[in-house]
Order: C-alpha cells, then structure tokens, then sequence
C-alpha cells in the first residue's frame, strides 16, 4: 500500500463544514485531558491516599451519567438543531469547569464532575451524528477515520501535555486553561451553518419525549443483525481493553519490576496501535468489509491479551500496539456502519444508544478486569483472554445473516 493512502484521511478537511467540526473536536479532546489530569492532581490535594477511591467514584460517575442520557440525547438530536446542541454543551461544560479551582470538598468533585459528563452524554452522540450528515459518503469513512486517529492520538500525548501545563500553572489554574477550551470548541461549532438541523424529522418536535421515544434507538439498534452483531464484538473489545487499562500497571510495575517510565511506553504503545489502525481503516475502505474489520479487530485484541502475564517489556509493547490495533479497528467499524444502516431521521437516537451501551459493557468489564487483577494476578490477562475468546465464539453464531443484512438499513416500524 503506497505510503501516501495512510493520508487518505485529511483528505476529507477539504469539507469546510467538517474541517471546523474536527477542530472544534479536537480543541475539546485537548480539554477532556486537562479536565483528567487536573482531577487526578485535585483528588490528590483534597484526599491523600484516598484519592484513587475518588478517582474510580468519579469514572463511574461518568458511565452512569453516559448511560443513563446518552439515549436522551440521541433523540433530541434527532429533533432540534445539533449545533445548539453542541454549543450548550461546550459553554456549560466550560462554566462547570471554571468552578473547579474553586472545590473545597470531596462532594463538590462529585457534583461537578457528573454534571459535566453529563453534558458530554449529550455532546458526543450529537457530534457524531452530524458527521454523516455535513459530509458525503466517499468523505464519511475518511472523516470518521481521523476523528478517531486524533482521539487516540491525543489520549497518548494529551496527558503529557496537560501535565506539562499543570507543572507550569499549579493544580487549580489548569482548571482555566481547561474552561478556554470548551469556549473555543463552542465558538468553532457556533461558526458552523444553521442546516445542521435534521430536517427530515424536524416534523415531529412536538411530539413528548417519553421513555418509548428514548428508548427507541436501543431498539432500532438491536432489531438490526448488523448493528446488533457489531455491538457484541465491542463487548469482546471491551473485555480485553479493560484488562489492558486495569491490569497493565500491576503487570509492569508489580510482576515486571519496570519504573514507571516503561509503564508509560507500554500504554503509549496501545494508543499508537489505536491511530495507526484509524488511519489504515481510512485507506482500507474501499478495500476491506466493514463486518470485516469488525471480526478480524475483536479476534486480534482478544488474542494479544492472552500471553501478556508471560511477555517482558519489549515482546509486551508488541502486543499492546496488535491490542489498540484491533480495539479501534471494532470501534471504528461499529459508528461507520451505524452511519450505514441508519435512516438519517433517526441516526441521532441510534448514536446516542450506542454511546450508552457501549459505556454499559465497559461498567461490566471493569469489574471483571479488577477480579481478574486481584485473584488471578499472574494470570489475569489469559483468563480475562479466555472470556473474551469465549464471547467472541458466541458472537460468532450470530453472523449467519449478517452479510445479508449489511445491504440494509434501519427502518423503524410500529410496535
């Protein structure tokens, strides 16, 4: 493959709607790791040796708060303007993130950082709703390419930077910087023309939001054998990503004896596997199957975790860049198709599903990659492993159809 097709992707800036899109994007990528490092230092000064239970109360916060509006949030971006969606979302997230270096108390964290979440719940199945609608279908896979390639990217160089920026400023006035930009993200998605409006379903705003119409993208997305078979292989992704983010630290520092420098180059070599895989799907699409991606993305990450308790330092940066390889690959798979198979009416809804449970499988896997540290620490990743294999074989079952399915879309029908 010549080397200029891993560049397939920024082809899609062209698009100036989008252009502005993934700028904006990006600035709040940026945001999301000042918000985390500035959490981490914030729990440390109001908790001490209690700041890892604050910490993993705080990520919990956000599954639920993803799992519980995302669906919410997916309908009414079927229903209003998504761009004054999207800007409520940044401007709130930027006043609920100045209150910050104000926090004095363990509560405080809690409240805000809910909150927040909250409105990223409604942020980002919008946003990724709208990519297919303000770009055309030879641009989509390119855009949903380097959207996902920058996401990765940035959660591998995000943290150094904001602990750069947190050694420069002190703990609380990150919190600032963090503000700023949200309020970029916003006026960058304020720029944008009005027509991000769903026309099409705009005819059923005055309809009342009630739990069947929430709800409704949940089943549109399990009624569909394509969709249906994509959100189980994240499922197997999810499991085998767990681990990895669970259980690397005690592998590296606790069993390997490594610094944490190493510990560092190990997880930056997941999230490397993670953008290269992006960008490969973007060159590879014309060429490569979705439902393709799909298995060959669950099958690889479930397979590099298997040996890791029995790897050193170099033979285990190995597998974790195969292991972010094949975790974006299912990810990446999983929204283009949602983009495929969904009427545009109701892409909005389906999206918004998805984010919910998507998070939801990862509130399972957490769990079961913290047991598998705790119990079987020697063993963790090729029992943890063996679940994922044991799911993928179950998913595997189902595919009978979905080749047949993958030519049609999402049709909504009466109950």
């Amino acid at each position: 493959m010549p080397a200029s097709s891993l560049f397939a992707p920024f082809r899609s800036l062209r698009n100036p709607v989008f252009a502005r899109l993934y700028a904006a994007q990006t600035t709040s990528l940026l945001g999301d790791a000042l918000t985390w490092v500035g959490l981490a230092l914030l729990a440390f000064e109001l908790g001490g040796s209690h700041s890892a239970q604050i910490l993993a109360f705080a990520l919990t916060l956000r599954v639920t708060a993803f799992v519980l509006l995302a669906p919410l949030a997916g309908l009414l971006a079927d229903r209003l303007n998504r761009k004054t969606i999207m800007v409520t979302a940044d401007i709130v997230r930027m006043v609920i993130i100045g209150l910050l270096p104000f926090v004095t108390q363990v509560w405080q964290v809690y409240v805000l950082m809910f909150t927040v979440n909250a409105f990223t719940a409604f942020f980002t199945p919008t946003f990724q709703a709208t990519l297919p609608a303000v770009t055309t279908a030879d641009e989509m896979p390119q855009a949903l390419s380097l959207s996902s390639a920058t996401n990765e990217l940035l959660g591998v160089l995000g943290p150094g930077i904001a602990g750069a920026v947190a050694a420069f400023l002190g703990t609380r006035d990150i919190f600032y910087i963090d503000a700023a930009t949200f309020l970029i993200s916003g006026i960058l998605i304020f720029t944008l023309p009005a027509r991000l409006r769903n026309e099409e379903a705009s005819v059923n705003d005055d309809e009342r939001v009630t739990v069947a119409a929430v709800l409704e993208g949940t089943r549109l997305l399990w009624r569909n054998a394509v969709m249906r078979y994509a959100l189980l292989l994240e499922l197997v992704a999810a499991v085998s990503g767990a681990l990895i983010l669970v259980n690397t630290v005690g592998l590296v520092r606790g069993q390997l004896h490594l610094p944490e420098a190493q510990y560092g180059w190990v997880m930056a070599a997941f999230g490397i596997g993670a953008t290269a895989a992006a960008l490969l799907a973007g060159a590879l699409t014309r060429r490569i199957a979705h439902t393709t991606f799909l298995i060959l993305g669950a099958v690889l990450t479930s397979l590099a975790v298997l040996p890791a308790n029995h790897a050193g330092l170099w033979p285990l940066m190995g597998l974790w860049l195969l292991a972010g390889a094949g975790q974006n690959a299912v990810n990446l798979a999983t929204q283009t198709l949602i983009a495929e198979q969904t009427d545009e009416a109701h892409q909005g809804r389906v999206y918004g599903a998805h984010f919910a449970w998507s998070h939801l499988w990862w509130a399972f896997a957490y769990p079961l990659a913290g047991f598998l540290g705790t119990r079987f620490a020697t063993g963790s990743f090729l029992y943890g492993g063996l679940v994922a294999l044991a799911l993928l074989a179950g998913t595997g079952l189902l595919r009978r159809g979905v080749m047949a399915a993958a030519t049609s879309k999402i049709h909504p029908t009466t109950p």
